[in-house]
């Protein structure tokens, strides 16, 4: 089965349900220090690390006091713009407790598309790891309208997959895996170890409700799954709430794998050509 071991670059996702206190709309400080420790241990043994996270909006609008009722598109990009900044700061903070150091980088979809800006993108994640540097992605909520967005993190993190050609994608969730139904509502629910291939059936039991603070839901993981392992990269869903959660998943916690449907040779050369 997959796993981190022996990963040369991986992708993490991470959701504002994690970063971000519900209640309080406070960093989980403690959370995110102890993500920072999971990374320095990978990098220590020499894989490349890049975080896709979410957070700048749910930080903005707890520090502007904005209602807790759906934001609108102009609210959404002011809590980002404040938001971001506490959350690169906060990022900075717990990978330099380790001597790393963190880089911000804001997409948005065009920059997937657009294949000028594709390669740049590519070229600056490239050029910023050989460095020994943390990237972190996150969708520039503060330009990004509903026409030109990814609109979930777990479609970005795929893509950030695919454009610095990993060959591990981990998406922090609030539920241990993929079910066979949802487990809150179905108790005969049934965790799947290994997905090899996303059929009708699988694609019937994901449903659409995410967490209260974020977008996605088992539908947009699946398609995260769809885009990550086509360009040969293995992907887990797996728990992120408890502390550490890449060191529990290394230790064999409850995980979800989709495997990858091309080797990573046949992905480079396919990289190679666009």
């Amino acid at each position: 089965m997959a796993s981190l071991n022996g990963a040369r670059r991986i992708v993490v996702k991470i959701g504002s349900a994690l970063l971000v206190d519900r209640a309080s709309g406070a960093l989980r400080a403690d959370w995110l220090a102890a993500l920072a420790t999971d990374v320095a241990g990978l990098r220590a043994r020499g894989a490349d690390v890049i975080l896709v996270s979410s957070g700048s909006i749910a930080l903005g609008r707890a520090a502007l006091g904005l209602p807790g009722r759906e934001l609108t598109l102009e609210q959404s990009q002011a809590a980002a713009a404040v938001g971001q900044i506490r959350l690169a700061h906060a990022y900075e903070q717990a990978l330099s407790a380790h001597g790393l150091r963190a880089a911000q980088l804001l997409v948005t979809l065009e920059d997937s598309t657009d294949r000028r800006r594709y390669l740049n993108s590519r070229a600056t994640l490239e050029q910023l790891l050989s460095l020994g540097v943390v990237p972190i992605v996150n969708e520039n909520d503060t330009v990004a309208t509903d026409e030109i967005r990814y609109g979930d993190n777990d479609r970005l993190a795929a893509q950030v997959a695919v454009t610095a050609g990993a060959d591990r994608l981990i998406l922090l969730s609030d539920v241990d895996g993929f079910y066979s139904g949802n487990p809150a509502q179905d108790a005969s629910a049934t965790r799947f170890d290994v997905i090899d291939r996303i059929t009708p059936e699988i694609e019937a039991m994901a449903g659409d409700a995410g967490s209260g603070l974020s977008k996605g839901g088992m539908k947009t993981k699946l398609m995260a799954a769809r885009t990550a392992t086509a360009a040969g990269c293995d992907m887990a869903i797996t728990l992120g709430m408890p502390l550490n959660p890449l060191t529990r998943l290394e230790n064999g916690a409850p995980a979800t794998w989709f495997w990858r449907r091309v080797t990573r040779s046949k992905n480079a050369k396919r990289g190679s050509r666009r």
